[in-house]
Formats: C-alpha cells, structure tokens, sequence
C-alpha cells in the first residue's frame, strides 16, 4: 500500500516536472533561458518517472536498468543543452531582455 503510494506519487512528480519543462519550452523568449528550463526541469521529471517504474517492477535486472538510464540521462540532458546554448552563442544569437519587450 505505502510502495503504491510512493510509485504514484514519484510517476506525479515527474508528470509536473516534464509538464513544467514543456511549458517552459513554450513560454520563455530565448534560447538561453529555453534550455535552462528544459535542463533543470526535464531532468528531475524523467528521472522521478524511471524512479517510479524502477520501483513498480521492483526487480534486480530492472533496477540495474533504471540506475543506467538514470546515469545516462543526467549526463548527456545537461551537456546537450550546454552544447546547444554554446552553438547559438557562437552564432551571434541574442540574449532576451525586458528592453525588447517594451518596444513590441
């Protein structure tokens, strides 16, 4: 009954975590700020959603699984997006601030 609880709410948790990210997507005016909201959130909603299937099928080979994709997502998301932000620096993109939005 608690372990159930528990799955539950981790698969929430991640739900939100990747709903907030996708709105971020949406929402934020540039790239920079795009990415640091997909880094940070998208990260933490994967990873409690993995969580929450690691612990529902609760075996070894499972968990072994999990811990890997865990391991490989928390590596490549952030470096991705660091690559990603560093390419549009690069190639000149501006950076969003309130100045633009007054004069629209």
């Amino acid at each position: 009954m608690i372990l159930s609880a528990i799955i539950v709410l981790l698969a929430a948790v991640g739900v939100f975590f990747t709903f907030v990210a996708a709105v971020g997507v949406i929402r934020l005016p540039d790239v920079y700020s795009r990415s640091h909201a997909v880094t940070k959130a998208d990260t933490l909603g994967v990873g409690c959603s993995i969580f929450a299937v690691a612990l529902y099928f609760g075996t070894a080979s499972v968990g072994f699984r999990a811990v890997v994709l865990l391991l490989f997502v928390y590596f490549t998301n952030p470096t991705a997006a660091h690559a990603i932000t560093r390419s549009a620096y690069s190639r000149g993109v501006e950076v969003w601030t309130a100045d633009e939005e007054a004069s629209e």
